[in-house]
């Protein structure tokens, strides 16, 4: 059973920089695609990005050119750079891993969540 703990969340003005970790452990991290979504108050959940097992990327149009995923498979550890940040990037941001190779963009693909942790972004 992966499990995963996401950290790095915080009060940022609009324009600064925050990057996001998840920690995952439990399981053979490098083999899972990895995935970050977000929820803001009284929206649903939707995709932010994601990157394959064999560093392939793929990401929201919303987030595209500001925000950067990686992962580093020697510390189980998957990350989001977000840059230029905006008042309407405030939300919760949950971490997501997929056993299956291919990426994915839609909740349900993805099999194990991390708790989410707050970003938000004062205009």
């Amino acid at each position: 059973q992966l499990q995963l703990v996401e950290s790095g969340g915080g009060l940022v003005q609009a324009g600064g920089s925050l990057r996001l970790s998840c920690a995952a452990s439990g399981g053979t991290f490098s083999r899972y695609v990895m995935g970050w979504f977000r929820q803001a108050p009284g929206k649903e959940r939707e995709f932010v990005a994601t990157i394959s097992w064999s560093i392939y990327t793929y990401y929201a149009d919303s987030v595209k050119g500001r925000f950067t995923i990686s992962r580093d498979n020697a510390k189980n550890t998957v990350y989001l750079q977000m840059n230029n940040l905006k008042h309407e990037d405030t939300a919760v941001y949950y971490c997501a891993a997929r056993i299956r190779l291919d990426i994915a963009t839609m909740m349900s693909e993805y099999d194990y969540w991390g708790q989410g942790t707050q970003v938000t972004v004062s205009s």
